[in-house]
């Protein structure tokens, strides 16, 4: 726990100060009642509770007093929380590589199985869009609540040569971003063209240009990026995923396959096939994302089931003054009550 106002915890060195005050009025107390002639009556008369139950009220206060100086310091705390992510954009390798039957019954489909199970475990509220990408990159499924239109985007995937990583990021945050204007030229091959991801009519707006905010900070919407293999054409991912970084946009990165490579054979020929592990890492932690291995099949889903529960939930910095305030205000309110319920009065 942090505070915003720590300076305000001065204010604790008057707890010692209380108890001090709180003993000398009991001994003054005790000093006067010697003058009674019968303690025994006393004693009698307060039974074996009413010995401790006069030290409750005042414990109780200095519980309060302790808590309303937490919360004049505004302690700042990391809690888990509902998530306000409302758009999630599945980001798709569909290069030749993902025909390779290491995984059963190849990657293709192994990744289309996953892919499916996490989109329909999603929350119904969240929008999820699907960008595919091979040597190009394109949206197969703009942002929607209808998950069959997501499961049948993902079943139509076809297979294409090249892995443009960075092309599929800048599909995903013009979709994500469609007032942006993002610069597509690159991608598309069209130049001063209207496109439904740029209303505009192709309008520039580079990195640079974007103003940018903190890593992280945007809560309406994340990437989930999946590759089995290396960038090779296209946008540098680190460019693309700088511009994510800018506008606050997390982009979690799915390494699918083998880390150290291999050679895969399919339709009589064969390629070397290598994770870049070291991008999809930087890549997350540029934009303050999370980065996932998957090796198998079944490690994808479980991959999509730990990115579920971050999407879903997510842990944040949280100041939780009220709660001490209003823990303050519930034990002045209980030391009160229970002083006049054992006593007859307040004081």
């Amino acid at each position: 726990m942090k505070f915003l106002w720590p300076e305000m915890l001065w204010l604790a060195l008057l707890l010692p100060l209380s108890v001090l005050v709180y003993v000398w009025l009991l001994k003054r107390r005790k000093a006067a009642t010697l003058r009674f002639a019968n303690l025994s009556l006393i004693k009698d008369a307060l039974g074996a509770g009413g010995r401790w139950r006069r030290h409750v009220p005042p414990v109780l206060l200095l519980l309060a007093f302790s808590a309303f100086v937490i919360s004049a310091a505004r302690p700042v705390t990391l809690l888990t929380l509902p998530s306000q992510q409302r758009t999630v954009l599945m980001v798709m390798d569909v290069s030749g590589s993902m025909r390779a039957t290491d995984v059963r019954p190849d990657r293709i489909t192994a990744s289309q199985v996953a892919a499916k199970a996490f989109a329909t475990e999603l929350p119904a509220g969240v929008r999820i869009g699907v960008v595919a990408y091979a040597g190009t990159a394109q949206l197969v499924q703009p942002p929607t609540l209808s998950r069959e239109d997501v499961l049948a985007a993902i079943d139509r995937f076809q297979l294409q040569r090249g892995t443009a990583i960075g092309n599929g990021l800048i599909i995903a945050l013009a979709t994500m971003f469609p007032e942006a204007n993002i610069d597509l030229s690159k991608i598309t091959g069209q130049r001063n063209m209207p496109s439904p991801l740029q209303p505009n009519g192709g309008k520039s707006s580079r990195p640079d240009e974007a103003p940018p905010v903190a890593p992280g900070s945007y809560e309406s919407g994340a990437i989930v990026l999946l590759t089995d293999g290396q960038n090779t054409v296209g946008t540098d991912p680190m460019e693309a995923a700088q511009m994510a970084a800018n506008r606050g946009v997390k982009v979690f990165t799915v390494g699918f396959g083998t880390k150290e490579g291999e050679t895969i054979g399919f339709d009589g020929w064969s390629m070397r096939v290598r994770l870049d592990e070291d991008t999809l890492k930087r890549i997350a932690n540029l934009t303050l994302g999370e980065y996932f291995h998957a090796g198998s099949g079944a490690d994808l889903k479980r991959v999509y089931e730990a990115l579920k529960s971050r999407l879903v939930f997510e842990k944040k910095e949280t100041e939780v003054t009220a709660l001490f305030a209003d823990a303050a205000a519930l034990l002045v309110l209980l030391s009160a009550g229970l002083s006049v319920l054992w006593f007859g009065r307040v004081a």
